[in-house]
Protein backbone atom coordinates (compact mmCIF):
# COMPACT_ATOMS: atom_id res chain seq x y z
CA UNK A 1 0.00 0.00 0.00
CA UNK A 2 1.28 3.46 -0.91
CA UNK A 3 2.59 5.53 1.96
CA UNK A 4 0.98 8.93 2.49
CA UNK A 5 3.09 11.86 3.75
CA UNK A 6 2.24 15.39 4.82
CA UNK A 7 4.98 18.01 4.62
CA UNK A 8 4.21 21.44 6.06
CA UNK A 9 5.74 24.54 4.53
CA UNK A 10 6.27 22.56 1.34
CA UNK A 11 5.88 25.27 -1.28
CA UNK A 12 9.57 26.21 -1.27
CA UNK A 13 13.01 25.56 0.12
CA UNK A 14 13.76 22.50 2.23
CA UNK A 15 10.09 21.57 2.50
CA UNK A 16 9.65 21.33 -1.25
CA UNK A 17 12.81 19.27 -1.58
CA UNK A 18 11.70 16.90 1.21
CA UNK A 19 8.44 16.45 -0.68
CA UNK A 20 10.36 15.79 -3.89
CA UNK A 21 12.68 13.20 -2.35
CA UNK A 22 9.86 11.39 -0.55
CA UNK A 23 7.82 11.25 -3.76
CA UNK A 24 10.88 9.87 -5.54
CA UNK A 25 10.68 6.99 -3.04
CA UNK A 26 7.13 6.20 -4.21
CA UNK A 27 5.46 8.06 -1.33
CA UNK A 28 2.35 10.07 -2.15
CA UNK A 29 3.07 13.51 -0.71
CA UNK A 30 0.53 16.04 0.47
CA UNK A 31 2.30 19.37 0.16
CA UNK A 32 0.97 21.85 2.71
CA UNK A 33 1.20 25.59 2.14
CA UNK A 34 -0.48 28.67 3.57
CA UNK A 35 -0.84 30.30 0.17
CA UNK A 36 -2.85 28.21 -2.28
CA UNK A 37 -1.34 29.86 -5.37
CA UNK A 38 2.26 29.29 -4.28
CA UNK A 39 1.40 25.83 -3.04
CA UNK A 40 -0.20 24.87 -6.33
CA UNK A 41 2.82 26.16 -8.26
CA UNK A 42 5.06 23.84 -6.21
CA UNK A 43 2.70 20.91 -6.73
CA UNK A 44 2.61 21.58 -10.47
CA UNK A 45 6.41 21.67 -10.58
CA UNK A 46 6.77 18.26 -8.93
CA UNK A 47 3.89 16.82 -10.91
CA UNK A 48 5.71 17.72 -14.14
CA UNK A 49 8.57 15.58 -12.81
CA UNK A 50 6.19 12.63 -12.73
CA UNK A 51 5.84 12.64 -8.94
CA UNK A 52 2.72 11.82 -6.95
CA UNK A 53 1.82 14.97 -5.02
CA UNK A 54 -1.20 17.03 -4.08
CA UNK A 55 -1.90 20.31 -2.31
CA UNK A 56 -3.56 21.02 1.00
CA UNK A 57 -3.90 24.57 2.28
CA UNK A 58 -2.65 24.58 5.86
CA UNK A 59 -1.56 27.43 8.12
CA UNK A 60 0.06 25.93 11.23
CA UNK A 61 -0.75 29.08 13.22
CA UNK A 62 -4.51 28.68 12.63
CA UNK A 63 -6.48 26.01 14.53
CA UNK A 64 -9.32 25.88 12.02
CA UNK A 65 -6.93 25.58 9.07
CA UNK A 66 -5.11 22.64 10.66
CA UNK A 67 -8.38 20.94 11.59
CA UNK A 68 -9.74 21.39 8.06
CA UNK A 69 -6.57 19.92 6.55
CA UNK A 70 -6.81 16.88 8.81
CA UNK A 71 -10.42 16.33 7.74
CA UNK A 72 -9.44 16.58 4.08
CA UNK A 73 -6.74 13.95 4.56
CA UNK A 74 -9.09 11.73 6.55
CA UNK A 75 -11.81 11.90 3.90
CA UNK A 76 -9.43 11.26 1.01
CA UNK A 77 -6.82 8.88 2.42
CA UNK A 78 -8.00 7.66 5.84
CA UNK A 79 -4.47 7.59 7.25
CA UNK A 80 -1.14 9.36 7.36
CA UNK A 81 2.13 7.43 7.40
CA UNK A 82 4.53 10.36 7.59
CA UNK A 83 4.32 13.86 9.02
CA UNK A 84 7.20 16.27 8.46
CA UNK A 85 6.78 19.41 10.57
CA UNK A 86 8.89 21.63 8.35
CA UNK A 87 7.06 24.99 8.52
CA UNK A 88 9.13 27.44 10.51
CA UNK A 89 10.29 31.02 10.80
CA UNK A 90 13.34 32.85 12.11
CA UNK A 91 13.52 36.15 13.98
CA UNK A 92 16.60 38.14 13.04
CA UNK A 93 17.16 40.99 15.52
CA UNK A 94 19.73 43.69 15.03
CA UNK A 95 20.23 43.62 18.80
CA UNK A 96 19.27 40.30 20.38
CA UNK A 97 18.92 41.90 23.82
CA UNK A 98 16.27 44.33 22.58
CA UNK A 99 13.77 41.68 21.51
CA UNK A 100 10.31 42.18 22.95
CA UNK A 101 7.83 39.46 23.87
CA UNK A 102 6.03 39.79 20.53
CA UNK A 103 9.12 38.50 18.71
CA UNK A 104 9.12 35.40 20.90
CA UNK A 105 5.37 34.94 20.44
CA UNK A 106 5.77 35.11 16.67
CA UNK A 107 8.57 32.53 16.63
CA UNK A 108 6.86 30.17 19.05
CA UNK A 109 3.46 30.35 17.37
CA UNK A 110 4.86 28.83 14.18
CA UNK A 111 7.86 26.81 15.35
CA UNK A 112 6.40 25.31 18.55
CA UNK A 113 2.63 25.78 18.76
CA UNK A 114 2.36 24.97 15.06
CA UNK A 115 3.78 21.53 15.76
CA UNK A 116 1.46 21.07 18.73
CA UNK A 117 -1.57 21.98 16.59
CA UNK A 118 -0.53 19.76 13.72
CA UNK A 119 0.44 16.78 15.88
CA UNK A 120 -2.86 16.97 17.73
CA UNK A 121 -4.93 17.12 14.56
CA UNK A 122 -2.99 14.38 12.74
CA UNK A 123 -2.48 11.92 15.61
CA UNK A 124 -5.47 9.76 14.74
CA UNK A 125 -4.38 9.56 11.10
CA UNK A 126 -0.83 8.58 12.08
CA UNK A 127 -2.14 5.96 14.50
CA UNK A 128 -4.25 4.49 11.70
CA UNK A 129 -1.06 3.90 9.73
CA UNK A 130 0.25 1.38 12.24
CA UNK A 131 3.78 2.61 11.53
CA UNK A 132 3.61 6.39 11.72
CA UNK A 133 6.72 8.51 11.40
CA UNK A 134 7.03 12.11 12.56
CA UNK A 135 10.02 14.30 11.71
CA UNK A 136 10.42 17.69 13.35
CA UNK A 137 12.87 20.17 11.90
CA UNK A 138 15.39 21.82 14.21
CA UNK A 139 18.92 23.22 14.16
CA UNK A 140 22.26 22.87 15.90
CA UNK A 141 21.53 26.36 17.24
CA UNK A 142 18.97 24.66 19.51
CA UNK A 143 21.55 22.40 21.17
CA UNK A 144 22.15 23.62 24.72
CA UNK A 145 25.41 21.71 24.82
CA UNK A 146 26.71 23.29 21.62
CA UNK A 147 25.61 26.76 22.73
CA UNK A 148 27.66 26.34 25.89
CA UNK A 149 30.73 24.98 24.12
CA UNK A 150 30.87 27.05 20.94
CA UNK A 151 31.56 30.78 21.42
CA UNK A 152 30.91 31.44 17.72
CA UNK A 153 27.44 29.92 17.60
CA UNK A 154 24.82 32.41 16.45
CA UNK A 155 22.65 33.60 19.35
CA UNK A 156 19.09 34.32 18.22
CA UNK A 157 17.10 34.07 21.45
CA UNK A 158 13.62 33.65 19.97
CA UNK A 159 14.62 31.26 17.19
CA UNK A 160 17.15 29.18 19.11
CA UNK A 161 14.93 28.72 22.15
CA UNK A 162 11.88 27.89 20.05
CA UNK A 163 13.82 25.11 18.35
CA UNK A 164 15.10 23.90 21.74
CA UNK A 165 11.43 23.58 22.66
CA UNK A 166 10.88 21.56 19.48
CA UNK A 167 13.65 19.21 20.60
CA UNK A 168 12.00 18.80 24.00
CA UNK A 169 8.61 18.11 22.40
CA UNK A 170 10.24 15.47 20.21
CA UNK A 171 11.50 13.52 23.21
CA UNK A 172 8.15 13.83 24.99
CA UNK A 173 6.04 12.85 21.98
CA UNK A 174 8.35 9.92 21.22
CA UNK A 175 7.52 8.48 24.63
CA UNK A 176 3.82 9.34 24.52
CA UNK A 177 3.30 7.84 21.05
CA UNK A 178 5.44 4.72 21.41
CA UNK A 179 2.42 2.54 22.15
CA UNK A 180 0.87 3.71 18.86
CA UNK A 181 3.96 2.49 16.95
CA UNK A 182 4.72 6.11 15.98
CA UNK A 183 8.39 7.12 15.85
CA UNK A 184 9.23 10.78 16.45
CA UNK A 185 12.64 12.24 15.66
CA UNK A 186 14.16 15.63 15.00
CA UNK A 187 16.38 16.52 12.05
CA UNK A 188 19.03 19.20 11.70
CA UNK A 189 19.44 20.11 8.01
CA UNK A 190 22.47 22.34 8.59
CA UNK A 191 22.99 25.94 7.50
CA UNK A 192 21.03 25.91 4.26
CA UNK A 193 20.68 28.51 1.52
CA UNK A 194 16.98 29.44 1.95
CA UNK A 195 14.70 32.43 2.46
CA UNK A 196 14.75 31.69 6.20
CA UNK A 197 18.30 33.04 6.54
CA UNK A 198 18.22 35.49 3.63
CA UNK A 199 20.21 32.96 1.55
CA UNK A 200 23.30 33.13 3.74
CA UNK A 201 23.45 29.33 4.09
CA UNK A 202 26.22 27.17 2.68
CA UNK A 203 24.29 23.92 2.01
CA UNK A 204 21.78 23.30 -0.76
CA UNK A 205 18.26 22.00 -0.23
CA UNK A 206 19.05 18.61 -1.75
CA UNK A 207 21.70 18.02 0.92
CA UNK A 208 19.43 19.43 3.62
CA UNK A 209 16.54 17.10 2.82
CA UNK A 210 18.56 13.88 3.12
CA UNK A 211 18.35 13.43 6.91
CA UNK A 212 14.63 14.26 7.32
CA UNK A 213 13.78 11.95 4.43
CA UNK A 214 15.83 9.15 6.00
CA UNK A 215 14.04 9.63 9.32
CA UNK A 216 10.66 9.73 7.59
CA UNK A 217 11.33 6.31 6.04
CA UNK A 218 12.69 4.51 9.11
CA UNK A 219 11.87 0.84 9.40
CA UNK A 220 10.49 -0.77 12.56
CA UNK A 221 13.86 -1.10 14.29
CA UNK A 222 14.83 2.53 13.68
CA UNK A 223 15.38 5.04 16.50
CA UNK A 224 12.81 7.30 18.13
CA UNK A 225 13.26 10.37 20.30
CA UNK A 226 16.59 11.30 18.71
CA UNK A 227 18.26 14.41 17.29
CA UNK A 228 20.15 13.76 14.05
CA UNK A 229 22.09 15.34 11.22
CA UNK A 230 23.93 13.75 8.29
CA UNK A 231 26.75 12.59 10.57
CA UNK A 232 24.57 10.93 13.20
CA UNK A 233 23.32 12.04 16.63
CA UNK A 234 23.62 15.61 17.93
CA UNK A 235 23.85 16.40 21.62
CA UNK A 236 20.81 18.03 23.16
Amino acid sequence: MTKIALVTGANKGIGKEIARQLAQQDVHVIMAARDSKRGQAAVDELSREGLSVELVVLDVTDDSSVTAAAKTIQDKHGKLDILVNNAGIAVWPQDALQLDVKAFQTAYDTNVFGIVRTMGAMHGLLKASGEGRIVNMSTSLASLGLIQKNPDLMLLPAYNSSKSAVNALTVIYAKLLADDAIKVNVACPGFVDTDLNNHMGIRNVKEAAATPVRLALLDSDGPTGGFFNDDGSIEW
